[in-house]
């Protein structure tokens, strides 16, 4: 199901999950965001709606909401 951008997610694997779902997972975002890793504190450049830290933890941000880092979550290692 397709909430548009009124979802509302509990944790960064819901929205990974609903960005994979949707294939945008390996879609280019409008503006790439740099983004601090909540695991080893390294800023990592965030070009697609779900990315990796070199750490392997995993992000995600759904295009509705990809204009805010705030938004991002995290998914967990290797997620």
């Amino acid at each position: 199901m397709h909430d548009g951008c009124s979802g509302s997610f509990e944790n960064g694997k819901q929205v990974v999950d609903k960005v994979r779902m949707m294939g945008f997972d390996r879609q280019m975002m409008p503006l790439p965001m740099t983004i601090d890793c909540t695991n080893c504190g390294e800023s990592f450049q965030m070009e697609t709606f779900a990315a990796r830290c070199s750490c392997g933890m995993v992000y995600g941000v759904t295009p509705c909401h990809a204009f805010d880092p705030a938004n991002v979550m995290a998914a967990g290692i290797d997620y």
